[in-house]
This record gives C-alpha cells, sequence and structure tokens, in this order.
C-alpha cells in the first residue's frame, strides 16, 4: 500500500527520513551511472567520475530526505488541524 495524506481516522505513521534518503542516494547513483554510461554521454567530462556521481548521490539524498521530512510536517499539521 502506498502512503498518502490522507487520513482514515487512525493516525498517520511518519516516513522514515534516513529509508527516504538511502532510496534518494541508490536513485542518484542509478542516474549518474546512467549518464555516465548512456548513449548520449559527453565525451569529455567537466567533473572526475567519483566527484560526479558523489554529487549526484547526494544531491538525490538530501531530496528525497527532504520531501520525507515535508510530508511528515504536513500530515502532523492536517492531523492537528482534523482534531
Amino acid at each position: 500500500m502506498l502512503p498518502s495524506l490522507f487520513t482514515s481516522g487512525e493516525t498517520a505513521r511518519p516516513w522514515s527520513v534516513p529509508r527516504a534518503a538511502l532510496y534518494g542516494a541508490g536513485l542518484g547513483l542509478l542516474a549518474a551511472l546512467i549518464k555516465l554510461f548512456g548513449p548520449f554521454h559527453a565525451a569529455e567530462r567537466t567533473l572526475p567520475f567519483a566527484l560526479e556521481i558523489g554529487a549526484a548521490v547526494l544531491a538525490f539524498a538530501i531530496l528525497c530526505a527532504g520531501a520525507a521530512l515535508l510530508r511528515n510536517l504536513l500530515a502532523r499539521r492536517l492531523q492537528d488541524t482534523t482534531r
């Protein structure tokens, strides 16, 4: 079952921010590898290989952790206003 902001009378479970960051890091790694080894990669790289992968992993991890934090904040506020 996918988590959502819909509350059905029971308390909403908060999303795990570290888990979201880990999933984001995995997505960032996949995106960086596709970019580096895909059919449309640039012949010359501006950043070293490891730095480019690290930057993508960190960016996606921060993005997903931020999304989980925002969802938890909104769910908590919506839950407080319905009481």
